[in-house]
């Protein structure tokens, strides 16, 4: 078993895989551009089992909080089914060994062992690490990349507070009884480095983490509201601002990277870190790849607060604000798009005015002022998402009695997404109609191979969202494209962004002379008919505008541009305009979405 770091087994797994680079069975290439690649969110435990049906029934029980048997094979079998939606990378939930006893840590951030792969997604446990390195490799055989979800702030539930098992914060470290291989504390002895011969499946590993120093020990966060204090109840918070802790944390990942060759690295809590470990960390993890000739690996952080979008500024791009040099790097890539996911989902199911969408962006192109790139370049910063693991409430509603009545509001929905700038996250089972909602994180982490066990690829949302993921890798504007939300108009002559609950979602992708528009209609009981401003260089009036998709099987051909002398024009940052403008004409139905573009 990998102990050590500096065990002769690492240092050989380090060796190998710098002296493959370029050669047949090297390390994989990275992508060019992450934009072009649509990523989809496997959950391990709740995706795919070959060999047996979930554990417990129901398969979606909002209750259920234990391992449901999904596993390495399983995600390896569907791998043309993720492929064939469009996908173009596969971010894998944690796979790194949870502590064997603990049979609530299916969702694996419960991480004990840094150096393994959890033996309980193996149909073979002793197996494990060759199973996981066979599904990455599998994975790049077929042109997907792989991305692993990893966790750098806390570990498993490795200790036991003495006295109170969840005792109130402390500002100071209290006492703890380490666990053994069963979950039982170790009572004689309280500091780890006094445990001999302790068995790999207790304790934190690689042996280098075997360090009271390294951990809070200060019992429940902080009710003052510093939640960065404490721990997540079970789950043990680390003090990521130790420089020791840092360089232990970076050499195992970058470890995992040798080993197992995922592409990217989907950060959990980026925002918990301290020490700067954020930024240490990404450009470590960057280095290293670039060694084993991974020239765009990518980073990306869970960034969630009331303030998310002043956050995420912190972490991501090239920033001049973080340092003396201009030019300094942050660390990270991206961050997972909170603030649109927390402005869209209502927007898109006519719960908010799009105006609250137009007005996020808007506070973002302030906020990310000093991030040095164009317009079109700050999608790569974001990848966003209408729906995940943590969020409780899967995007789709079934209405009861009529379960079917708000489908197309589930396509307009990954449409606007999709056709969005960032790069677009698909949770798994969303293409199969799951809708899950409750109180508690299972209520979206079905047993998907209960519920779909054929994974078929002829449902209605698998083929929607194929379609969808078509348009989107078909199109560079929709990829690359400069972003401007569109003024919409229904009398012709006073336009503004639709600030009305329901209203229109419209905006434009711009990529050098071409433009595609995106123009949706959220009102799930009534059609609208809008007049949408076209870029008056790149349209001429009398052409007309073809639609390149629709969620719709009957849609309205837009009007032929128009040219419209003089108008009342408002911009989302209050400027005006009173012409002229060249627009067209688009009749939408109930929750339908178009893309269209002007015929050259």
């Amino acid at each position: 078993m990998y102990t050590s770091l500096f065990s002769p087994e690492v240092v050989k797994i380090f060796q190998d895989a710098e002296n493959l680079v370029g050669k047949t069975g090297g390390p994989f290439p990275s992508p060019a551009d992450w934009r072009d690649k649509m990523i989809y969110f496997v959950m391990v435990d709740r995706f795919n089992n070959l060999n047996a049906t979930p554990v417990h029934l129901p398969y979606d029980d909002p209750n259920y909080e234990m391992y449901q048997g999904g596993n390495f094979a399983g995600v390896r079998e569907q791998l043309d089914y993720i492929k064939n939606l469009g996908a173009g990378a596969i971010w894998l939930s944690p796979v790194l060994k949870n502590l064997p006893w603990d049979k609530g840590s299916y969702h694996g951030y419960g991480i004990h062992d840094f150096l393994r792969a959890e033996p309980r997604f193996a149909t073979n446990p002793a197996n494990a690490d060759t199973e996981l390195r066979d599904l990455v490799d599998a994975a790049h055989e077929k042109g997907l990349y792989v991305i692993f979800d990893i966790v750098l702030n806390h570990t498993g539930d490795v200790f036991q507070y003495q006295g109170n098992s969840q005792p109130p914060f402390s500002s100071t470290p209290l006492a703890i009884d380490w666990r053994d291989e069963t979950g039982s504390p170790v009572v004689a002895d309280t500091d780890i480095a006094l445990i001999k011969n302790p068995s790999t499946d207790a304790l934190v590993w690689p042996s280098e983490l075997q360090n009271n120093s390294y951990f809070r020990r200060q019992g429940e966060p902080d009710p003052k509201g510093n939640d960065t204090e404490g721990d997540f109840f079970s789950l043990k918070q680390m003090m990521t601002s130790d420089l020791d802790l840092q360089h232990v944390l970076i050499k195992a990942y970058q470890y995992i990277l040798a080993r197992f060759d995922p592409d990217g690295f989907r950060i959990d809590t980026l925002r918990y870190l301290k020490g700067n470990l954020a930024q240490v960390f990404g450009n470590a993890i960057r280095e290293y790849a670039l060694i084993l000739g991974k020239k765009n690996f990518f980073t990306f952080g869970e960034v969630l607060d009331s303030d998310s979008e002043s956050d995420i500024a912190r972490f991501i791009g090239r920033n001049s604000q973080t340092g003396d040099d201009i030019n300094s790097l942050v660390g990270v890539d991206a961050a997972l798009d909170y603030p649109l996911y927390f402005t869209l989902v209502n927007a898109v199911k006519g719960l908010a005015p799009p105006t609250s969408v137009a007005g996020m962006y808007n506070r973002r192109k302030s906020v990310e002022q000093y991030i040095l790139s164009s317009h079109g370049d700050a999608s790569r910063y974001f990848v966003t998402f209408l729906d995940n693991h943590d969020v409780k409430r899967r995007f789709r509603w079934v209405q009861p009695g009529n379960k079917n009545y708000f489908d197309d509001q589930v396509t307009l929905g990954f449409a606007c997404l999709y056709f969005l700038p960032g790069i677009p996250c698909l949770y798994y089972g969303t293409e199969q109609g799951l809708h899950g909602f409750g109180d508690a994180d299972p209520a979206v982490r079905e047993a998907l191979w209960g519920i779909a066990s054929t994974f078929p690829q002829d449902s209605f949302f698998y083929l929607a969202l194929q379609q969808i993921a078509a348009i989107r890798n078909g199109e560079p504007a929709l990829r690359y494209g400069r972003f401007y939300f569109r003024p919409v108009s229904g009398d012709g002559y006073n336009f503004g962004i639709s600030n009305t609950t329901p209203g229109i979602l419209a905006w434009s992708r711009i990529l050098n002379d071409e433009e595609v528009i995106v123009v949706a209609n959220t009102n799930t009981a009534q059609p609208v008919p809008v007049d949408v401003i076209l870029e008056i260089t790149l349209s001429t009036p009398g052409k007309n505008v073809q639609i390149l998709y629709s969620n719709k099987k009957t849609p309205t051909v837009p009007t032929q541009v128009k040219e419209i002398m003089q108008a009342n024009v408002t911009e989302i940052d209050g400027s005006a305009g009173n012409g002229p403008l060249h627009t067209t004409r688009v009749n939408l139905l109930p929750m339908e979405v178009q893309v269209i573009r002007v015929q050259a």
